[in-house]
């Protein structure tokens, strides 16, 4: 092939060649619109093809594990994934390359992405294996050239037609599938959505939360709606009536110098991450914000010591070890260390202890994984976790340092 001559799209077709993907690139910018428009198609079908390639590659080995739990981990892992996305991502590969053949086949022309691959996956679920193939035979022309949402539709509407009687299956299941999920976002915000629950219900609580911040806004409130019924839901699931705040409980890390002004050094909110000093100072300084000295190596910025003054009795090393850990341990998990098991880093039939240097905090799922064959865990004396994978690979996981590491000058005494 000619380099010298050959269009962008012509280098896209072959651009595992040596050299053909520095060549497209250095290409793009003397493009004219046309020919953008084409190369970002021909790199779409591209991406697709691979795509297939990476859904054969999870399903060979979900197979191999024979469909074991931990594979969506070590899916999360290697790919740089949230557990949901990859639980979601295995159970397409598996659909495709059993079920539905011939969506599988579209992406391998480059007609249909990994994404839509999915919706379909997800609409056809529900449906036995022979009705799951006649589905896939009703889609084959009906996906190519279509956005995600209208094949989510074109999905949904096969199955509906292959498997009328079931019909009332499919409701029962979705319904049963309901389900609370929290979503980070940007720094300062999260979202919090009920996913799947019954249409009435979801209809009606919307209808009490929009009623209820239409009566909010008078004259004198400069909040919009939307700001308004936000608050109102989340003050009605903190136990309140849709009027002022309810207490409730965050973990906020802060530096006392931060705290006090003297600096504007990020805080970390449990599950969450780093907030600005600002935002943090305006939580910690909240009518019923409740403050715990913790004591830190100044040399690593890990947790030493947790101060004892508080508006209730501790519950001692159970208390450390989660305000130590501040989220699950597995690395890429975020749910916070109030809401996982403690467990030991060596199982305790193995030597372990039940102090602070073996106990650390995992949710349930990834403390049923310590169990699953293949797995290790090893934790160092400064507290790193490293966990291997049963492909070998291995990853480490410390609580990140609350402050900046600040070697002590001679005159200063120890922190004991």
């Amino acid at each position: 092939m000619d380099t010298h001559e050959a269009t962008p799209v012509a280098l896209l077709e072959k651009f595992t060649e040596p050299g053909s993907l520095e060549l497209v690139n250095a290409a793009v910018f003397s493009l004219d619109d046309a020919d953008c428009v084409a190369v970002a198609k021909a790199a779409s079908a591209g991406i697709a093809q691979l795509e297939a390639v990476r859904f054969r590659a999870i399903a060979q080995l979900n197979r191999h594990r024979e469909g074991a739990r931990s594979v969506t981990q070590e899916v999360a892992f290697e790919l740089s994934l949230v557990d949901n996305h990859a639980a979601a991502m295995v159970a397409a590969a598996e659909a495709l390359t059993t079920r539905l053949p011939r969506t599988l086949n579209l992406m391998d022309e480059g007609k249909l992405a990994g994404f839509s691959a999915m919706k379909v996956t997800a609409a056809t679920a529900w449906l036995s294996d022979e009705n799951a193939l006649a589905a896939d035979a009703l889609l084959e022309d009906r996906l190519p050239g279509r956005n995600s949402d209208q094949i989510r539709k074109a999905a949904s509407h096969a199955a509906d037609t292959v498997d009328r009687d079931g019909a009332d299956a499919r409701t029962a299941r979705h319904r049963e599938g309901r389900r609370l999920t929290l979503r980070h976002g940007e720094t300062g915000v999260a979202s919090i959505e009920v996913e799947d629950g019954p249409v009435e219900k979801v209809t009606a609580a919307y209808t009490r939360i929009d009623r209820e911040a239409r009566a909010l806004k008078t004259g004198g409130e400069t909040r919009t709606l939307d700001q308004l019924r936000a608050d109102v839901a989340l003050d009605l699931l903190l136990g309140g009536t849709g009027g002022a705040g309810e207490r409730a409980e965050v973990f906020l890390y802060m530096d006392l110098d931060t705290y006090l002004g003297l600096n504007n050094d990020p805080a970390e909110l449990a599950g969450h991450g780093h907030i600005p000093a600002a935002l943090a100072r305006h939580i910690a300084t909240g009518p019923n914000t409740v403050l715990r000295r913790i004591i830190t190596d100044p040399l690593s910025g890990q947790v030493l010591d947790l101060g004892r003054d508080r508006y209730r009795p501790t519950a001692g090393l159970d208390e450390f070890v989660r305000v130590r850990d501040r989220e699950c341990r597995r690395p890429g998990c975020h749910r916070v260390a109030q809401a996982c098991d403690l467990d030991h880093a060596v199982p305790w039939q193995h030597g372990g202890h039940t102090d602070a240097d073996d106990l650390i905090a995992f949710c349930r799922r990834d403390h049923r994984l310590k169990d699953e064959p293949g797995w290790t865990y090893h934790l160092t004396p400064g507290g790193t976790l490293t966990v291997t994978t049963p492909t070998g690979q291995s990853y480490d996981s410390a609580p990140p340092p609350l402050h900046e590491p600040r070697p002590r000058t001679a005159e200063e005494p120890p922190p004991f």
